[in-house]
């Protein structure tokens, strides 16, 4: 099996552009396209269905993601083993959109000599990503095990930093006036966070939030991604939802929407980053060091109750 074929494949599953993928692969959308059609007839399954937006993998092509990644970490770690300190730094963020990816982004532009791999692995279960660190097919990943006892000793878990939420509405919800609201103003007012997955750390932060401010937190429905989510908000006037501050969204001008900071107190997302003990590589320390320059929660601020604890690990302490 072409190796490379299996890893435009993989880019392409996460970016979901083809031709994306093959600008960070170096060839072009031609040859990308034959890298897939050539894997296609090699598995005889079809991987991709195409669509307005690019690229979405088939049933067959979301059972194969997980392996191919495999062969392709694998494949990586060979070349490692023989060219020692050569490979990329690969950190895993839970969405190329997220304040997660938009801190990298902004290392690296402080920092344009560091070779980063910003990879999603799509994962909705904490396990399974520290299972990939621990196996070092991750340098590192933010993501928060609610519960740190259960961490492998091997893993370390740190406090990165903190994304203060806003309330994100169109122009016909009674709330878009506003500059700034409270948590008390939010009551009674649906808050619709679709596809929050059962005991991910996620879910807990949102049922300690409901809880704490007797908020109206919807996660009924499927998730169809952003773009419907955006959509339906422009168009509604009871719906809202939240989104990070440093999270990065995009929308058509005549959505109109707005983005609302919550205050007294701010309620924040706490974000973790686990990486191995023992990980040698050179480029982790410098982006450890950099959360400690972010700026400074708003105060007061309000955290759940797992990232309110101190942590043995802490090695950047932040406010």
């Amino acid at each position: 099996m072409d190796t490379e074929a299996v890893r435009t494949f993989v880019r392409a599953a996460e970016l979901g552009q083809l031709r994306h993928a093959a600008d960070e692969l170096g060839v072009t959308q031609q040859a990308a396209s034959k890298r897939i059609a050539a894997l296609e007839r090699e598995l005889d399954v079809r991987l991709f269905d195409r669509t307005a937006r690019g690229v979405e993998p088939t049933l067959d092509g979301q059972v194969f993601l997980p392996h191919a990644r495999n062969i392709v970490t694998g494949a990586d770690r060979a070349v490692t083993a023989i060219r020692p300190g050569s490979r990329a730094l690969r950190i895993d963020v839970l969405g190329l959109r997220s304040a997660q990816a938009v801190v990298l982004h902004d290392y690296w532009r402080s920092h344009p000599g560091t070779d980063l791999d910003v990879v999603t692995l799509r994962a909705d279960d904490p396990r399974v990503v520290v299972a990939a660190v621990e196996a070092g097919e991750l340098d590192a990943a933010f993501r928060s095990v609610t519960d740190p006892a259960a961490l492998p000793r091997e893993v370390r878990m740190i406090h990165a930093f903190g994304s203060p939420l806003e309330l994100l509405v169109g122009p016909r919800h009674p709330l878009a006036a506003a500059r700034t609201l409270t948590p008390a103003q939010l009551r009674k007012h649906r808050i619709w966070v679709p596809g929050i997955v059962p005991r991910s750390e996620w879910s807990d932060f949102y049922d300690q939030l409901a809880t704490e401010f007797d908020l109206r937190i919807d996660a009924a429905g499927p998730n169809f991604g952003n773009e419907v989510l955006l959509d339906i908000l422009a168009d509604s006037s009871d719906v809202a939802t939240f989104v990070g501050s440093r999270d990065r969204y995009l929308w058509p001008p005549g959505h109109d929407l707005r983005r609302i900071p919550i205050v007294n107190p701010a309620l924040v997302y706490p974000l973790s980053f686990m990486h191995l003990r023992a990980n040698p590589h050179p480029g982790l320390r410098p982006v450890i060091e950099h959360f400690a320059t972010l700026p400074p929660l708003p105060e007061p601020a309000w955290l759940p109750s797992w990232a309110r604890a101190p942590r043995r690990d802490e090695e950047t302490p932040r406010p």
